[in-house]
């Protein structure tokens, strides 16, 4: 077993809050790790002077002045509590607005299109689509579309 998977469950081991198949693992590892070991044995003297220790009794006033300091803490606004106008929101929301005022601002520069092919652009035909022989086709196909569904369309009497 590897010491760093180990080192996760010595606490649980020092403690006794192991599963019975976890703990027999981590003995099989105390026995042939030494490293481990040692740290188990630390552990277990910080856990012997922890236990040496006086428990602290709190006052019977602490409760009640937990219990104040709770109901003074200023109440959740729910979801809408993120919306409340902070410095930081402020200035990314100006930055954001600045730097689209600035993109907006800025005039488009359009490519220079060659000499050479500046007649065929200036000569250009921009109605070849209407002329399309494919377009007609296809406005066609769609009246026999609508002619096809009147004619299987139940007739009333």
């Amino acid at each position: 077993m590897s010491c760093s998977r180990m080192e996760n469950k010595i606490l649980g081991y020092v403690d006794g809050r192991l599963k019975e198949g976890e703990r027999l693992e981590m003995e099989k590892h105390l026995s042939t790790c030494a490293a481990c070991r040692l740290r188990v044995n630390e552990f277990r003297a910080v856990t012997g002077l922890l236990d040496e220790l006086p428990v602290i009794e709190p006052s019977a006033a602490f409760d009640l002045r937990v219990h104040a300091r709770v109901a003074a803490e200023p109440a959740k606004l729910g979801w809408w509590a993120w919306l409340t106008p902070s410095p930081r929101v402020a200035l990314a929301a100006s930055m954001l607005l600045l730097a689209m005022v600035w993109i907006g601002s800025r005039p488009i520069e359009h490519p220079a299109i060659p000499k050479e092919d500046l007649s065929v652009v200036e000569n250009a035909d921009y109605d070849v689509i209407s002329s399309f022989a494919p377009l007609a086709d296809l406005s066609q196909a769609a009246s026999d579309d609508d002619d096809a569904s009147d004619s299987t369309a139940p007739q009333q009497m």
